[in-house]
Formats: structure tokens, C-alpha cells, sequence
């Protein structure tokens, strides 16, 4: 087989189609040993091409839908005031104009029970696309019209379940009577209202303006939508938000076309994508373990086979690359399984779930995508093969026939040795390039790489110790200590897949039960029992007077309260600032700001100094320290915030952190007196008693302040709590399960791994009963081996996993952490006697066969 001009050892071009055709010949005999390779190719290009070709798919509904889910071609969002006569002019004179508003109030029933909703007030020409599905289905006008004293009302059937009320009952927000007629499925421009804390009740504008919540800075947004005729929509709504800004430069509102309807939507898909891609990515490393074990394996079996070709006259390279070639084919055949897969996920969501989805989904198959996940499949197969596969190269048919015994240890050339940090560099690159987040992705891959040489090292270590040990007495722990550390040993093995696999499973424990703990646990204790909103600033003695007769004890703190947004830093534009993803949320909407002549409760000044109480000077800035950060401005420089159409811009005097968890009242932007003075606002405020107060003293204050002010909006704690938990405890789920996917591949690669020693056990087990070994002491040595290596790499895995787990939590998400002790020993347990069982089971099969029948082939 030899060309003698081949001096290299590397095939020539013509000996490729032979070399292709040995390497199909040569899979004829099945695909044994190649199980685990398949499946975890498949399940990780699986994950990434469905995971991917969702959130395209969501995209490009959202996109479709864009009109209906804005509710215009073209939306103007205004806080806290309402459009003036010009701006209002202005858009009905650019189309066909539709109003609503959209607050938090309190429902009251006649019999004194409450609840909080998410009130929407519309006009007779909403929606302007799309359509509101309501039971009973008539028109919608026709369900909130006034009869009498009352206003008509659709509700969420959520609303009518909690309150104990039917369709015809009468209910009472602010000063407003209504009768509920009817409940409200779906709304076409939900999505763009972002997540409520009540359900939804719907009713006319003149309910809303006859129920006394329309006061001077209350916390209402007042959404403009237009229909434009024209037959180019997009590229009119363009023109029309560079004229309202030029002509209106002070509104301070948030324009949206429907190109971009949802774009906070849009970025949550994004993000919720790159995480579950690096899952599939993850999933696809601790497949690559398995894929270098079915490919040294695989070599082993083959051994023969090579040692003939070599004899016959085969170079090393045309060894390498007729493997290389099978291992591609098996690679690309578990890719193209994976990829059918993926594509297949949207299309099977949308059958199954397409009536329950909260989101619009439009199914399709993206080539780019499918090709892309293929190609993250073969590089990990290349990346994890070339070591394997390099050894074949040089090792000589002496040592290829004496390799079940002596293994040749030589590592692969150079080449080899180079085509694999070349596919590794080249995958890195990838899943870095192609990310939402790239300096998240960049640390996915920083981690994993050294998680895996940690690992690699834990093994080493492991097996070193052994090395080292002290010679025992007992014959059984002295082969247990041997095999942990001689050749084709599984350490490395189990301790790189199991060890992976749990610190992810203790990484997601982790931040699960911080989480938990501070939603059901810690912020109770020290949670005011409510938020007071649109205390009107005028009545807030009086408020504070009400709160300490009816709530003696309780502790009050009350501040102003308005809602701004930022415009612009140092003079440039919002839009214009390079702002770190972590801050951006700072940028996007309204943000509630406060003025105060002391450093609020809950605050530490941290840089620079806090004005006096008596400062009347021109307005000063006190920021939040990350949020500066993120923004990348300091003391001394500039922000400019639009409140109430003014752009008011204030000097950084101080940065502050602030303790979130405590659930008081702060605020990432605090001004300094006098900076709003004139500006109409109310005041916010919250009440916390000192015994955690009971159900009755509740209601109690609930009933005297709805009697005071209709308008006030009390916002239960708890119930707020309750809802935040909800969400978050099914955000932990999702991640858990879409996690669980690595979790498979470590199971797959570890039964793989004790599989493909099975030979090894097989021969081992004759040799030792042949020389008088028992069944007992042989399961007792293959037990200790397993709980050996398990130990190290479950104690490496929980270590890990609490490390990660205690920086995403303390980092990423500012929270306390406390390590979760029991669930990661729980972890622990599972993981060691997943490990023995498997082992143990492949033993009890090796025990079994008869030492004649295994001698006579050696």
C-alpha cells in the first residue's frame, strides 16, 4: 500500500477513494462500541439546531405579528402624563389613532375582599390589529359599554376564580362601579405590556376617567398607536418617528415601530437561546469524552486489523486517515440525526402546543442554522479524536500485538497534536462568534477548557495517589488501589464525565435553592407587608396619620416618587452609549426616581459626598454604582433624564450600592432637592408590622385607606413575592430541564466508558479466578475501584458546582448565597451509586464467563 514517493507517511491524493472505500468495507460489521459516540453527537447537535430554530422561529412570529402585538404599525408611550393637544394633533393627523392606559389598581367586591390587577383602559377603535377574544364572544365596545350607574368590564377568568365572582357581579375600582360582563382571553398586544402582577381587567376610557385614579403623577402609561395607510408602513413609520422627535424634542416618549414591537421580548429570547446553545454546547463536550473513548476503544478492538495493515506495508498516515475517515462518517451520520431533530422542534411544538404558547410562533427550516449546529458536531468529533486516533500513527506492529498488556504510552505527533487545539480553537471561536453575549460565551469557554484540564488533573492525581499508596494486607484493596491506577484504566474517564456532569447538577442546585430561599424564606421576614402607590403628595400627612391609628407599631416609610427616562449621558444620546449588557435594562423604558435631602434607608454612599439637607443649588445625581459602571460615567459627569416631557440633566455628586434584598423603597436614580420642584408627582410608600401582621389587621388597613383614597393602589408584598417566585420557579425548571440534557450525555458517556472496558473486565476477571480468586472477592475489588474513582470525581464535581454556583449568584444576580449543603449531597450520593451500579452491572456479565473459553483466544 506504500507509495514509495511518500516519504511523509500522508496519503497522496489518488489513495483517498481507497481509503474511503476500506473505511465503509471495514463499518459493514456494525456499528458496536459506536453507540455512545452516535448519541451524543446527535444529542448535542440536536439540542443546538432545535434550541436555535425555536427561537428563529419565534423571532420570526413575533416579526409577522409585529402590528398586532404592538397594536399599530407605529406606538407612542408617554408615563405619567398624558399627550399634550399638539402631540395629540400631531398623531391623529398621521393616521388612525387608538388610546389606552395601562395601570396597577386594587378591585374592591362589595363584601370587602380585593385584589390587585393590571388595569388596561382603551377607546372605541382599539385594537387596531388584531383581535380581543373575550367569552361571551360579542364586541368588545359592546361589553364596556355604561348602563346606568355602571361601567361594563371584561376580566381574567384568574380574577373571577380568586375573588369567588361570576360573570353579571359588580365590583368597584377607585370611585368607578362595574359590572363584569364577560372574561378576556386572548389580547392581540399583550406580549408588549411586558409580565403584570395581577390579572387583567379591561374597561372604557370613561371608566377609567370616572374612577378618580387619574391624578397628577399618578403611575399610568398612556399608549398612542397608529395605523398608517400608506403602502409602505415601515418605511413611514421611520419617517414619522424623526419628525416627532425633531418637532416634540422634549416629549420624552418611547416610539416603537412594529419591526421592533417586543424588543425586550426579543433580547429575553436571545439571551434564554445563548443559554440553552451553550447547554447544547456543553452537552456536546462531555460528549466529545466519549467520542475520544469510542475512538481509542474502537482502536483497540482494531488492533489486528491495523498491526495486518502495517505489516502489509500501510504508513501511519494512511492508518490515521482511514479511521479518521470512519470517524467522520459516524460523526456526520449522529450530526445529520441530531440536525432532522432540531429541525423537526418547532414544527412538533407548534402541533402540539401551538393553542397554548404564550408567544407566536412561526415554524420554518434555517439551512444556516441546521449547518451551523452540524458543523459545532464534526468540530467537537475532530477536537476529540485526533488525539486517539495520532497514537496509531507511529506505534509499531510489535507493540500493537502486545498492546492488551503493555500499552504503548507514546503520545501522537506533533500534527496531531496540532489538528486538535486547531479544531478546539476553531469550535471556541465559533460558540464565541456566534453568541447573542459574546463576553458571556468567552467565559463558557475559558470555564470549560478549564474544567476539563481540571479534571484531566483530578484523574492524574488520582491515579498518582494510588501509584503512592501504602501496600495494604488485604488483597482486595490492593487490586481495587492497582486498577485505579494501571494502564487503560477508566479514571480518567469517569472522573472527567461524572466530574462534569455533577458540577454542572450542583451548579444549577445551587442557584435553585438561593433563589428559593430568598423568595420563600429570607425576604419574608424582613418584607414590608405593602407598597402604598399614588399617594397623592398633597394628602400624605393625612396618609401617615391614617397608617399609625389603624397600624400602630407598624413601621412606615413614605417617599415622592416619579417616573423618567434616560436620555442622555455627558451629551450623548442613550441610544448612542456603549453600555455593558449588564446595565442596559437602566436604559430601556421609564425608571422610577425619587429627590431626597438624606441618604435613603437601604443605601450606602460608596464615592463622593451627599449634598446638604439645605442644598438649593443646580439639580445633583446620586447613581447607583453598577449602573454607573455599566453606563460608564462618573462623579462629576452628566445625565440628562426626561420627567413629564422636561429633560432635567444633573450632576453625578456620589454613587451608591444599594441593598435590593430588603425590599424597601430605593432607587437606582436619587436627585437632589428642589430638582422637580413644581413637577406634579405622588408619593410612594411602604408599611411593614412589627409582629408580621395578622390577615384581619391587614384587611383592616386595606379597607380604611380604599375608604380615604380610591385612588391609592396598596400593593401586597406577599402577593407580589408569591408571583416573582412563580416566574422564577419556572425559569429554574426550564433551565433544569433543558440542563438535564448534559446530565443524559454524562450518563451516556459514563455506561459508555464502563462498557467499552468490558473487555478489559472480562480478561481481568479469568486471569484472577483462574488463579484462585472468588466471585465475592472480585465483585468487593471491582466495588472498591468504582466508589474509588467516584469519591473523586462527585468530591471535584460538588466543589466545582458550589464555586460556579456561588458566583452566578453573588455576580450575575447580587444575591446572599448560602451553600445548599443537603441538596449537593444528595447530588453526591445519586451520582457515586449511579456510578458503582453501572460498573457493577458490566462486572456481574465479566464474572460470568468461563476462564477455557476466554484462554483459549488469548
Amino acid at each position: 500500500m506504500r507509495d514509495p514517493a511518500d516519504r511523509s507517511g500522508r496519503p497522496p491524493a489518488r489513495r483517498w477513494p481507497l481509503l474511503a472505500r476500506l473505511a465503509l468495507r471495514d463499518l459493514r460489521g456494525g456499528l458496536s462500541g459506536f453507540g455512545v459516540f452516535i448519541a451524543c453527537m446527535a444529542l448535542g447537535v440536536m439540542t443546538i439546531a432545535g434550541v436555535a430554530s425555536v427561537s428563529r422561529s419565534l423571532t420570526d412570529g413575533i416579526g409577522r405579528q409585529g402590528r398586532a402585538i404592538l397594536g399599530g404599525d407605529l406606538s407612542f408611550t408617554l408615563v405619567q402624563r398624558e399627550a399634550s393637544e399638539a402631540e395629540r394633533a400631531f398623531m391623529a393627523a398621521s393616521g388612525d389613532l387608538s388610546v389606552a392606559a395601562a395601570l396597577r389598581a386594587l378591585v374592591r367586591t362589595g363584601d370587602g375582599r380585593s385584589a390587585l390587577v393590571e388595569l388596561k383602559a382603551v377607546d372605541a377603535a382599539y385594537p387596531l390589529y388584531g383581535a380581543v377574544e373575550t367569552d361571551p364572544a360579542v364586541p368588545l365596545g359592546a361589553l364596556l359599554g355604561r348602563d346606568g350607574d355602571a361601567f361594563g368590564a371584561v376580566a381574567d377568568p384568574l380574577l373571577l376564580a380568586r375573588l369567588g365572582l361570576a360573570v353579571g357581579d359588580r365590583v368597584t375600582v377607585g370611585t368607578a362601579t362595574l359590572v363584569l360582563r364577560g372574561t378576556v382571553g386572548r389580547e392581540p398586544d399583550r406580549l408588549a405590556g411586558g409580565v403584570g402582577f395581577g390579572p387583567r381587567l379591561m374597561v372604557s376610557d370613561d371608566a377609567l376617567r370616572a374612577s378618580g385614579l387619574l391624578q397628577p403623577g399618578s403611575l399610568v402609561r398612556w399608549l398612542y398607536r397608529l395605523r398608517l395607510a400608506e403602502p409602505d408602513p415601515a418605511g413611514r413609520a421611520d419617517a414619522l418617528t424623526d419628525v416627532a422627535n425633531r418637532r416634540f424634542p422634549d416629549a420624552g416618549w418611547d416610539i416603537r415601530a412594529s419591526a421592533n414591537a417586543s424588543p425586550q421580548l426579543e433580547r429575553n429570547i436571545d439571551r434564554f437561546t445563548q443559554f440553552l446553545t451553550l447547554v447544547g454546547l456543553t452537552a456536546l463536550l462531555v460528549g466529545g469524552v466519549g467520542v475520544a473513548n469510542a475512538t481509542r476503544h474502537y482502536l483497540d478492538r482494531k488492533r489486528d486489523t491495523i498491526a495486518t495493515f502495517k505489516a502489509l506495508g500501510a504508513s501511519g498516515g494512511q492508518v490515521v486517515a482511514l479511521y479518521f475517515a470512519q470517524i467522520l462518517l459516524l460523526a456526520a451520520f449522529g450530526g445529520v440525526i441530531g440536525v432532522a431533530l432540531g429541525a423537526a422542534l418547532p414544527f412538533g411544538l407548534s402541533a402540539a402546543l401551538g393553542a397554548l404558547l404564550p408567544l407566536p410562533l412561526a415554524p420554518s427550516l434555517h439551512p444556516d442554522i441546521l449547518a451551523l449546529a452540524l458543523l459545532y458536531g464534526l468540530l467537537t468529533a475532530v477536537t476529540f479524536s485526533a488525539w486517539p486516533l495520532g497514537r496509531a500513527h507511529d506505534v509499531p506492529v510489535s507493540a500493537l500485538f502486545r498492546d492488551a498488556v503493555a500499552p504503548d504510552p507514546r503520545r501522537p505527533r506533533r500534527r496531531y497534536v496540532a489538528v486538535a487545539v486547531l479544531s478546539g480553537v476553531a469550535l471556541a471561536a465559533l460558540a464565541i462568534g456566534a453568541s447573542f453575549d459574546r463576553r458571556v460565551a468567552a467565559v463558557f469557554v475559558a470555564a470549560a477548557v478549564a474544567v476539563l484540564l481540571l479534571l484531566r488533573l483530578v484523574a492524574s492525581g488520582v491515579m498518582a495517589l494510588a501509584r503512592r499508596a501504602p501496600r495494604s494486607r488485604s488483597a482486595v484493596l490492593r487490586l481495587a488501589v492497582a486498577n485505579v491506577h494501571r494502564p487503560a484504566a477508566l479514571t480518567p474517564t469517569v472522573v472527567i464525565s461524572l466530574g462534569l456532569g455533577m458540577a454542572l447538577l450542583v451548579t444549577l442546585l445551587e442557584i435553585d435553592g438561593n433563589l428559593r430561599r430568598q423568595f420563600t424564606a429570607a425576604l419574608p421576614e424582613r418584607a414590608p407587608s405593602f407598597f402604598f402607590l399614588d399617594i397623592p403628595s398633597a394628602e400624605a400627612p393625612r396618609f401617615d396619620a391614617l397608617v399609625a391609628a389603624q397600624a400602630p407599631g407598624a413601621r412606615l416609610e413614605r417617599v415622592p416618587m416619579l417616573r423618567g427616562r434616560i436620555v442622555a449621558a455627558n451629551g450623548v444620546r442613550a441610544e448612542d452609549l456603549k453600555v455593558r449588557p449588564d446595565a442596559s435594562w437602566a436604559l430601556h423604558g421609564d425608571r422610577g426616581i425619587t429627590y431626597a435631602t438624606a441618604v435613603p434607608a437601604g443605601s450606602r454612599v460608596v464615592a463622593g459626598d451627599w449634598w446638604g439637607a439645605d442644598y438649593r443649588g443646580p439639580p445633583l445625581l446620586s447613581l447607583e454604582k453598577k449602573i454607573a459602571e455599566g453606563i460608564g460615567v462618573s462623579i462629576g459627569d452628566t445625565v440628562t433624564v426626561n420627567v413629564l416631557g422636561r429633560n432635567i440633566t444633573a450632576r453625578i455628586a456620589n454613587l451608591r450600592t444599594v441593598d435590593w434584598q430588603s425590599l424597601g423603597i430605593n432607587f437606582v436614580l436619587v436627585f437632589s432637592p428642589g430638582a422637580f420642584a413644581g413637577a406634579p408627582h405622588t408619593d410612594i410608600a411602604t408599611v411593614t408590622f412589627a409582629d408580621g401582621g395578622t390577615p384581619a389587621a391587614e384587611a383592616a388597613l386595606l379597607n380604611a385607606v380604599a375608604q380615604a383614597w380610591p385612588s391609592v393602589t396598596p400593593v401586597p408584598v406577599k402577593d407580589a413575592l408569591d408571583q416573582a417566585g412563580r416566574v422564577v420557579g419556572n425559569l429554574v425548571r426550564a433551565v433544569q430541564g433543558a440542563s438535564g440534557i448534559t446530565l443524559v450525555s454524562a450518563v451516556l458517556v459514563l455506561a459508555g466508558a464502563l462498557a467499552a472496558g468490558h473487555r478489559h473486565r472480562v480478561y481481568d476477571a479469568v486471569v484472577l479466578k483462574t488463579l484462585g480468586a472468588s466471585r465475592r472477592q472480585l465483585v468487593a475489588v471491582y466495588l472498591l475501584e468504582y466508589l474509588l474513582i467516584g469519591a473523586a470525581a462527585v468530591l471535584f464535581g460538588v466543589a466545582a458546582g458550589s464555586i460556579a454556583g456561588w458566583r452566578v449568584v453573588t455576580d450575575l444576580m447580587s444575591l446572599p448565597y448560602v451553600w445548599q449543603a443537603g441538596p449537593a449531597m444528595a447530588a453526591a450520593l445519586a451520582a457515586l451509586a449511579v456510578t458503582v451500579a453501572c460498573g457493577l452491572i458490566g462486572t456481574v456479565a465479566a464474572l460470568g464467563r468461563k476462564p477455557a473459553a476466554v484462554l483459549r483466544r488469548l
